[in-house]
């Protein structure tokens, strides 16, 4: 009987967070990227770029939900043009995204671009390449060399037999790596992207141990927001996990914005950034015999509003629950946290019973508490190479409140 329950024991004890990777560190604008600073969330305009009022805009609505970097597509000789306006009025930093014409990267540059973006796949004369580092370099540019399998290079795709894998993708990264530092050009951040999870997590793995250049973490073509949310957190989640990835971005068809959500939520999963409270709520079942859902739904919604008004709710984790079952334990393991059935329920703060109400009034009660807990300024409380807490580590879950159940 001992041994078993040492066994089960041995499984219940999740293991500690994986130390991130070491890497350099580039400054790109104000923002810095690898080495020990935190994890980085960024995202794509999808505006016309050739009108710039319109893609500045875009990009404010992404700061104000937690973006920290934006790249712009740079199409044509028009769009870059616009770029010097979109520069000076962006309160973000932001990347130029090249394709196929050099000259709108070394244009880009001239527009005072802090990065740049260029798929190597897509500009295939070396000579090209090689003006680019050197302007990149001369005007302390960072460069991400984006490796993508649906655009390998020819001599690569025939040297992997056709097949645009993993090693494919990182025999791709490490040679053009090679020359851009023999051009003079060393502050690059590096991706390999696949639509593939298994093929993204698998390259990221093997470049990730063969060098120390910081990592844009992404899921090429992921999809619609919930099929790319998915499997975005699948890709993203395991290598953050692991400790391996100093940027991100989250692919999804439509707007940007959600990108953000997405990326945010699965940074805080992966233990690398607390900006926002961490919203649990049981799935209900027969047993519930409240409206949970709508509650639910209140919540995340006055959490966001806080948020886009520029606010931070100061709340780690906020429990929503509708039965005796788990209810009273999972929110009085919560910051803030509600329990309830037979039309009324406990408000739980840090623990504590605070007071038991009906359940319309309740929900009203709860909702003010929230409000009442955000902060002039919403900064970021990221994960900096930080171990779990040590009940955590040690698959400890600590004393409970219980909670009279003739107060459900």
């Amino acid at each position: 009987m001992q041994k078993a329950e040492k066994e089960t024991s041995a499984w219940t004890s999740p293991p500690p967070l994986f130390r991130r990777r070491r890497t350099r560190t580039v400054e790109l604008g104000s923002l810095k990227i690898g080495g020990d600073h935190p994890v980085s969330l960024q995202s794509m305009t999808n505006t016309d770029t050739r009108r710039p009022d319109e893609t500045v805009a875009q990009i404010e609505r992404l700061a104000a939900v937690g973006c920290q970097l934006a790249r712009i597509a740079v199409p044509d000789q028009e769009a870059a043009r616009a770029l010097p306006r979109i520069v000076a009025a962006s309160p973000l930093p932001l990347v130029a995204d090249i394709h196929f014409d050099p000259k709108l990267g070394l244009a880009a540059i001239d527009a005072g671009m802090p990065g740049l973006r260029i798929n190597p796949g897509t500009i295939r004369d070396r000579r090209q390449r090689q003006a680019i580092a050197r302007a990149a370099a001369a005007a302390r540019v960072v460069v991400r060399i984006g490796i993508n399998g649906g655009s390998l290079e020819p001599s690569i795709l025939e040297k992997f037999g056709g097949q645009a894998g993993a090693a494919a993708l990182v025999a791709s990264a490490l040679d053009h790596c090679a020359a851009f530092e023999d051009w003079g050009c060393p502050a690059l951040k590096v991706s390999l992207k696949s639509s593939s999870v298994a093929c993204t997590v698998e390259a990221y793995r093997r470049f990730a141990a063969a060098t120390d250049y910081p990592l844009h973490l992404g899921l090429t073509e992921a999809g619609l927001p919930e099929a790319g949310a998915v499997k975005s957190a699948v890709a993203l989640g395991t290598l953050l996990m692991e400790g391996i990835g100093d940027t991100i971005r989250v692919s999804l068809t439509g707007d940007p914005v959600e990108e953000i959500r997405v990326g945010r939520r699965i940074l805080a999963a992966a233990g690398r950034r607390r900006e926002r409270p961490d919203i649990i709520a049981c799935p209900t079942c027969g047993r519930t015999e409240i409206d949970l859902l709508s509650l639910v739904r209140e919540v995340d919604a006055e959490v966001r509003s806080l948020e886009e008004a520029g606010l931070r709710v100061d709340l780690d984790k906020i429990a929503v629950m509708g039965c005796i079952v788990n209810g009273p334990g999972e929110a009085g393991d919560a910051d803030l946290g509600v329990a309830g059935g037979c039309g009324k329920g406990a408000l739980f703060r840090n623990g504590e019973v605070v007071a038991t109400l009906p359940w319309e009034e309740l929900k009203e009660r709860f909702l003010a508490e929230i409000r009442a807990r955000a902060s002039g300024n919403r900064r970021c409380a990221m994960e900096k190479d930080r171990p779990l807490p040590e009940a955590t580590r040690a698959g400890e879950t600590g004393s409970r409140p219980q909670a009279d159940p003739a107060a459900y």
